[in-house]
């Protein structure tokens, strides 16, 4: 049995689960995830969106994009960016950033590097991919 990991927001006041089942991880560059992030990438996992649940702080959720499609999910009151809405809303990708607890999964590749930041250099040795896979 997968286990439960815990993530939340900087200020705290949204609090969520999510089970430790990850179908992939990856670092996206591109220009969307780092303006959501203020980084030069976002890492994140995804995992089906049945597997995640808000366990504080439903009031203080601020969904940017269509509600029924793609958006983001982010803190009201702090602005974390916690997970993104993806694949006609059956999956979610999970800021690796705000979880609590240490996943299974690590990323895998990057993607989107054609148009990655250009003071940002990538040294790991991950495949880069200019688009998504």
């Amino acid at each position: 049995m997968n286990s439960l990991l815990a993530g939340r927001c900087l200020c705290g006041a949204v609090h969520y689960a999510v089970k430790d089942e990850f179908v992939y991880a990856l670092n996206c560059h591109c220009s969307n995830c780092r303006r959501a992030t203020g980084s030069a990438f976002k890492p994140f996992a995804g995992v089906e969106r049945s597997k995640l649940s808000i366990t504080r702080g439903h009031a203080d959720l601020l969904v940017f994009g269509d509600k029924n499609a793609a958006h983001d999910v982010h803190c009201r009151i702090c602005g974390s960016l916690l997970f993104s809405v993806v694949g006609e809303g059956e999956f979610v990708h999970v800021t690796l950033g705000t979880l609590s607890d240490t996943p299974s999964i690590r990323p895998t590749a990057h993607i989107f590097v054609g148009s990655k930041a250009p003071w940002y250099s990538i040294t790991d040795q991950l495949p880069q991919h200019d688009e998504f896979g």
